[in-house]
């Protein structure tokens, strides 16, 4: 991997950290902050197109665009919800380590089975380590669950992180598939993208508008920062799998799980800090092995 890339890679992780953290402070609100964000995004960044390649390079970008955009719609949308019910359910450390953990090993996996990557035994190494400090990642103070939460048998944050990396891994090899097979431009793709989840939402909230309004006014600071560092965390990781195979692209971007388990662990107050930072820096290990 270039110098080059690994920089992309790692202000992907950044800005990535960056918009995690601000969505769970507002987990509680639910869609209504889904929409104005996809719309924000998509506001912010349709006037960047032009000077980013426009839709792309290839014969038949306009229907690639379409096909890839609203596929990956529907599966970002699955993703955002399904992250939302576990900031909301879960601890933030926990729901997002395990999410980073599993989404990048199952990356990893799909990406030599679909896309026809290979993969050395060092990376199977780094995917083992992975694995292992994401269930250590769970197990880590079981019994405390924020208030007015019941315990469960199957402590949320883990089902819930592990549900997300299963969206994580299916988005990122459809993107990747998408930007190679039609040349597409990351930044016409990311917009295509936030436009049908813009759609998908306003289906769903069609008898909500008074939230929305409510949520714009009490939030739209928030809204205006999501709309500028979810797209570009993405667009940045797009662009690296251009130029990289995505085995290792979508590992090395988990570097923000430490930026993340570190503000959980710190601002937060969740709890056993040392353990939670100690967990992060294996899953940064783990992915390391899989950049070899």
């Amino acid at each position: 991997m270039s110098a080059f890339v690994l920089f992309l890679v790692l202000a992907a992780a950044v800005c990535h950290s960056g918009w995690n953290i601000l969505a769970h402070r507002v987990s509680g609100l639910g869609l209504p902050f889904l929409w104005w964000g996809a719309l924000a995004s998509t506001v912010l960044w349709v006037p960047v197109i032009p000077f980013t390649g426009g839709l792309g390079s290839g014969g038949d970008v306009v229907s690639g665009l379409a096909i890839g955009a609203v596929t990956s719609g529907v599966l970002h949308v699955v993703y955002m919800l399904v992250l939302q019910q576990g900031y909301a359910r879960g601890r933030l450390s926990t729901v997002y380590a395990t999410a980073r953990g599993t989404g990048p090993a199952l990356s990893a996996i799909l990406a030599v089975l679909l896309l026809g990557e290979r993969i050395s035994a060092v990376a199977v190494v780094g995917i083992v380590v992975i694995v292992v400090a994401v269930v250590g990642t769970g197990l880590i103070d079981p019994g405390r669950m924020p208030s007015g939460t019941r315990r469960a048998r199957i402590d949320p944050s883990v089902l819930y992180g592990a549900l997300t990396g299963v969206a994580i891994a299916a988005y990122t090899i459809w993107d990747a598939h998408v930007i190679r097979s039609w040349d597409l431009s990351p930044v016409a793709f990311m917009v295509g993208c936030t436009a049908v989840e813009v759609v998908l939402y306003t289906l769903a909230l069609r008898r909500r508008g008074h939230e929305l309004v409510m949520v714009a006014r009490a939030h739209w600071p928030r809204i205006l920062l999501f709309g500028v560092l979810s797209p570009l965390s993405y667009i940045l990781v797009l662009t690296a799998v251009t130029m990289a195979p995505v085995a290792l692209v979508a590992p090395v971007r988990e570097v923000s799980v430490v930026l993340v388990s570190l503000f959980g662990a710190l601002v937060l107050r969740e709890g056993f800090a040392a353990r939670r930072v100690a967990a992060s820096i294996v899953v940064v290990v783990g992915v390391l092995l899989l950049a070899i």
